[in-house]
């Protein structure tokens, strides 16, 4: 490419024995979105931290302008106009949003030894503005939603435009993954609009959404780039063989393994609520069945799967287990009757990162597995088992959570909680993050758990997802169940049906 602002050439990371890199080579032109696309474990979250100055490369080159630049730091990719929008947010939510937007840049504001708190918000009001989010600058990041996050991490980004002079580069990691339709209509419509003087480099499993943004397409497989080419050349089948090696199955949601559920009722809501999130909640949960929640974000179907986790206490109506009433206080209360909880942030409440593999898996299962308070020999084996069975990359049962790309840390949340034995589980956006491949192992482990009677309550990313998995699906609107539809195999609701309750 001619008029290239970054360029990787040959680029080799290894971490031991696991070679995360392997003489990558890609290049990133003056106003142009590049699509980059991988199973997980193939490498864009490594090949992200070398541009971000995280980890330096062990051989190869990184090119800035056609000249050769070191990026030790991040604060060397942020002088070199390079910036992230992490998927993983890596907000602090116990400031405001001001602070976060200039968090390690507020010599900009300090005046006389103290911080000029009027220009801070000023300024973190502008930026907000760029990604059309009105919202008080000064609000504590943890009274935002997820969603609202996402907006406040690009804002955060763009503030690049004003520090650096020449072009910059924007990573957006997965930046789509929690947002609503409108949501992502103003980040697209942004992202074309700053291309005048940034370049912009899109990492989403949404292939789709890549097709629609991008330029040029990356491909990554095992560490290394096995195609590059303009998205006009691109399709769906196309770039799912090349990141799995085949095509996307026809029974993509497992709809041939889905069978009636058992007439006993696992788990039941009678006029469930909670203050000021929903209310008047019913429904029964079979042994086997999918129970799906459709709705917006604020529809209230977030705050009726926390409660069901022990996360948020009812304070109207009744739970009942096997017929018997139930009270969830706290996450400990629902797992020790049955209940586990595959959550939306798993990084923040579904795994223990500085711990192994293979302490996630059976960290539910001590109890079972211990005798006289000792583990025996079966913990490694069990984790090995499962790293085999759900193909979680590196497969090295000993490799701290935090060291797994999302898609692998989700993998081992799921297998912690099926090991565990568990009678009903919560799956609250369980393939957010996940390739395709990745998705069809989940939809397996489903079909799986219900085959062993497990009632499964579900809230996914798509509707497309919740109409293809679900035994039946309850839609909600303004924090009540507006609607239900049964959804057997071969005679499922179309997503109009469900929008028109929706909105």
């Amino acid at each position: 490419m001619m008029d290239a602002v970054l360029t990787l050439e040959g680029i080799n990371k290894t971490f031991g024995a696991v070679h995360a890199l392997a003489d990558v080579s890609i290049e990133i032109g003056r106003n142009e979105v590049v699509g980059l696309v991988g199973e997980n474990g193939a490498g864009k979250s490594t090949l992200m931290k070398i541009f971000s100055g995280v980890y330096q490369p062990d051989s190869g080159r990184i090119l800035h302008d056609g000249k050769p630049i070191a990026l030790r730091s991040p604060l060397d990719a942020a002088r070199a106009g390079i910036g992230i929008v992490h998927q993983e947010q890596s907000l602090l939510l116990n400031i405001s949003v001001a602070e976060n937007i200039y968090l390690g840049r507020e010599a900009a504001f300090i005046r006389h030894g103290a911080i000029n708190w009027g220009a801070m918000h000023a300024a973190a009001r502008r930026q907000l503005g760029k990604v059309n989010l009105d919202i008080d600058p000064r609000r504590r990041t943890d009274s935002l939603t997820f969603a609202e996050r996402q907006m406040v991490e690009l804002a955060k980004a763009l503030v690049l435009e004003e520090e650096t002079d020449g072009h910059i580069v924007v990573f957006l990691d997965e930046p789509t993954s929690v947002l609503e339709q409108i949501e992502i209509d103003i980040l697209f419509a942004r992202v074309r609009a700053l291309r005048g003087r940034a370049s912009f480099v899109f990492v989403s499993h949404r292939i789709d959404e890549i097709l629609q943004l991008s330029d040029r397409v990356y491909v990554m497989k095992d560490g290394a780039v096995v195609a590059g080419m303009a998205a006009a050349d691109a399709t769906e089948e196309k770039l799912h063989r090349l990141m799995v090696g085949a095509g996307r199955r026809t029974e993509y949601y497992r709809e041939d393994r889905q069978v009636p559920h058992a007439p006993k009722v696992v788990l039941a809501a009678k006029q469930l609520g909670h203050a000021g999130q929903y209310r008047d909640v019913t429904f029964d949960l079979h042994a086997g069945e999918v129970l799906a929640i459709a709705g917006v974000i604020g529809s209230g179907r977030e705050g009726v799967v926390r409660t069901l986790a022990g996360l948020l206490p009812q304070t109207e109506g009744r739970l009942e287990l096997d017929g018997r009433p139930v009270t969830f206080l706290s996450p400990d209360a629902a797992v020790r009757v049955g209940v586990g909880y595959v959550p939306q942030e798993r990084r923040v409440e579904g795994v223990v990162l500085p711990m192994s593999m293979a302490s996630n898996i059976t960290l539910p299962s001590l109890r079972r597995m211990s005798r006289w308070g000792v583990l025996g020999g079966g913990e490694r084996q069990l984790a090995r088992d499962w790293v085999k069975r759900l193909s979680i990359r590196p497969p090295d049962i000993d490799l701290p959570c935090g060291n797994l790309s999302g898609g692998n840390q989700q993998k081992v949340v799921l297998a912690k909680w099926i090991e565990a034995g568990v009678r009903v589980l919560i799956l609250d956006h369980p393939t957010r993050g996940l390739d395709v491949g990745a998705k069809q192992d989940v939809y397996d482990l489903v079909r799986t758990v219900c085959d062993q009677g497990v009632a499964v309550l579900l809230t996914a990313d798509t509707l497309e997802e919740t109409i293809g998995l679900a035994h039946a699906i309850l839609v909600m609107r303004d924090g009540m169940v507006t609607q239900r539809f049964e959804a057997p195999a071969g005679s499922k609701p179309g997503q109009l049906d469900l929008i028109r309750h929706m909105v």
